[in-house]
């Protein structure tokens, strides 16, 4: 055994040795190593060393690596086929690519199915081999030296959870065309569209370079972005310090940009001073407004994608301030307050997570707040809206049977009709909103109105968006909502969040004057139910037996393509809550063994019970201070000094991106 060390001896009075090389006099460190055959300090220290020098020159080398670079040619837009090129730098002999099986919606689509045919070569153009190992991922043997890939695939998927070539236009979510290297995921990528038509022009929030190419330091941040190319129109404009862009892809008869433009500036206001906070220095809303079925929203980290119909477009601008406030919102909520079971994505199956009540749903309950604060929205309208959605909830049995939780992990399960019959599920949108609705109201009860739900985002906000950590699903929201309140809020999780109790309304909106009333009314029944999947056709889930749909003909499992005379979408159910007993319905359907025929029926009556929110009898002067504050997004001891610091911070500082 070697004789102890007296450097090493020494080491261990803390008032002379702090763990580092200078500590140790020079005179002992050669004699250190010749005594002992090495210090278990000193050779710590040096491993250290070596670690990190190795990880530096790892570093370096990785950020001078070639990135992987994407073509995408647009060559034949009248067939929908893509043709995309991959450039592979140099590395393992065998690489792996990998195309999402999901992406945009919480439903496995599998884009492999339009892939036509995958084919590589090496750097002089001698074909390499190219094995399938599952329906979504393929191998390359011989890619040391680097590979050039390229396949074809098609895509005809309109709207903004999809990815469409056609004559008109390409919109894509880069996520269903393009392919990952496994091993590169992280590496940093271009991409460049080729064979554009003339007079098409390219929107996207990625980087722009040389050469008409896109940056993205990773493939996250590249399918991330969506890309618009077509003669789009374009207006853009300043707010809160950032620069916003905004591009409309539609017959520019169906819309008024300037009024587009100027609800725009004040949801961006208004959010931003909400939160006190905006993580980017410019960011895109892309629009489509389609003479056919659309409705609905895709969030970005840098931007948004939405569809609206034309026909909506040119009655009102509500449903693009609703469906805007929406999904900017989420540049905060889910895109940067991202819970733990969502990270890291994987393209390969389904991410569960039991947070989606609180990462869509409360960004509804933001919606409202945004719309009020911004202007956009009357606190008569807003009450209307908050009991259509406890009606909404109420009227579905399986909110005694499916809890806010289950919801989230279950939204997997959406693309199936039968999932989405009342008896069988609720949404993790309707309740989770609620569910915000009555957390703002408990934390401010809790915190005698000193918190609201609008610090326990900005909470959430600072202790994992800006720190780059994630939270733990419902019980970092929890967390979030007790630290801010100094209350204990585990009855209201367990009970309405994982639990299915029946949500207390009367008992919440008491501190703000206000109650919930069961009002029964005569309202017309078609005789069906139907629903629709995002983006998808509407199918009907459930016929009343012996109504006069029944005898017209219509049957569960069948698709309406029609209603009145215009394509089924998002807007069809307004239409519907707009008839009248006695009202003829006719429909266009499609039925999976007969073509498509037209039913006619006389609309029906029905007594259904409806929820209203209103005053309570007597309104004291503390309730209604606490509705003014609520109504506004804010704590009651919010000084107007607060609010302008707040909004100067915005304009100010950016936070890290």
């Amino acid at each position: 055994m070697n004789a102890p060390c007296p450097a090493c001896q020494i080491s261990r009075r803390q008032d002379w040795y702090q763990g580092t090389a200078s500590a140790v006099p020079k005179s002992r460190r050669k004699t250190c190593s010749a005594m002992c055959g090495g210090c278990p300090i000193l050779a710590a220290f040096f491993a250290a060393r070596v670690g990190m020098l190795i990880l530096i020159l790892t570093s370096a080398a990785l950020a001078q690596s070639p990135p992987v670079s994407y073509t995408i040619s647009l060559a034949s837009p009248d067939q929908h086929l893509i043709e995309v090129q991959i450039i592979l730098p140099a590395g393992a002999a065998q690489r792996e690519l990998q195309l999402p099986v999901w992406n945009a919606l919480y439903q496995v689509r599998d884009f492999a199915q339009y892939v036509n045919w995958v084919r590589a070569k090496d750097r002089s153009g001698n074909p390499l081999a190219v094995r399938e190992s599952d329906k979504s991922h393929w191998q390359i043997q011989g890619a040391e030296a680097g590979a050039v890939v390229e396949y074809q695939i098609y895509a005809d998927s309109p709207g903004p959870f999809g990815a469409q070539l056609s004559s008109h236009h390409a919109f894509f979510n880069l996520a269903q065309i393009l392919m990952y290297p496994v091993d590169a995921r992280n590496s940093a990528m271009h991409v460049r569209f080729s064979q554009v038509p003339e007079g098409w022009h390219v929107a996207t929030p990625l980087t722009a370079s040389s050469g008409g190419e896109f940056d993205a330091p990773g493939y996250d941040r590249l399918v991330d972005s969506p890309v618009e190319i077509g003669n789009f129109q374009e207006s853009d404009f300043d707010e809160a310090g950032g620069h916003f862009r905004v591009i409309v892809d539609a017959d520019s008869a169906d819309y008024d940009m300037a009024k587009i433009v100027d609800a725009l500036r004040k949801i961006v206001a208004a959010a931003t001073s909400w939160m006190n906070d905006r993580p980017f220095d410019t960011y895109m809303f892309l629009y489509h407004f389609p003479r056919g079925p659309a409705g609905g929203g895709m969030e970005h980290a840098y931007s948004t994608a939405i569809d609206l119909n034309a026909d909506v477009m040119k009655q009102t601008l509500d449903a693009l301030t609703s469906v805007t406030s929406h999904e900017f919102f989420h540049l905060w909520n889910v895109k940067r307050i991202r819970p733990q079971t969502l990270e890291p994505v994987d393209y390969t199956k389904e991410n569960y997570t039991r947070a989606l009540w609180f990462s869509e749903g409360v960004t509804s309950t933001a919606e409202g707040t945004i719309q009020l604060r911004a202007g956009l929205l009357e606190a008569n309208q807003y009450f209307s809206r908050l009991g259509g959605e406890i009606t909404e909830l109420e009227r579905r049995p399986a909110h005694l049977t499916q809890s806010a939780e289950d919801s989230s992990l279950d939204a997997w399960l959406e693309g199936s009709a039968y999932y989405r019959r009342p008896e069988r599920s609720i949404s993790y949108y309707n309740k989770g909103e609620l569910l915000g609705v009555m957390l703002d109201l408990a934390v401010r009860e809790a915190s005698h109105g000193a918190a609201s739900l609008r610090e326990v985002l900005q909470w959430m906000n600072a202790t994992y968006a800006k720190k780059a950590r994630f939270f733990d699903d419902s019980n970092g929201v929890r967390e979030a909502a007790e630290v801010v309140s100094h209350a204990d809020l585990s009855s209201f999780f367990t009970k309405y969040v994982a639990g299915t109790d029946e949500i207390p309304w009367n008992d919440l909106l008491r501190s703000v004057g206000l109650r919930v009333v069961q009002v029964l009314n005569a309202v017309p029944d078609a005789g069906f139910a139907a629903s629709r999947n995002f983006d998808g056709p509407m199918s009907v889930g459930a016929v009343t037996p012996g109504s006069e749909a029944d005898r017209a003909g219509l049957r569960v499992g069948d698709t309406i393509l029609e209603l009145q005379g215009k394509p089924a979408g998002q807007e069809s159910r307004q239409q519907l809550a707009r008839l009248n007993p006695g009202d003829t319905l006719t429909l266009k359907i499609r039925s999976r063994r007969a073509p498509e025929r037209e039913l006619k029926w006389k609309v029906g009556s029905r007594q259904e019970i409806s929820y209203e929110i209103k005053d309570l009898e007597q309104v004291t002067p503390e309730q209604r201070a606490r509705r003014t504050a609520w109504l506004k997004g804010e704590a009651q001891n919010a000084t107007a000094a607060t609010s302008a610091d707040a909004g100067a911070g915005v304009a100010q500082g950016v936070a890290a991106k």
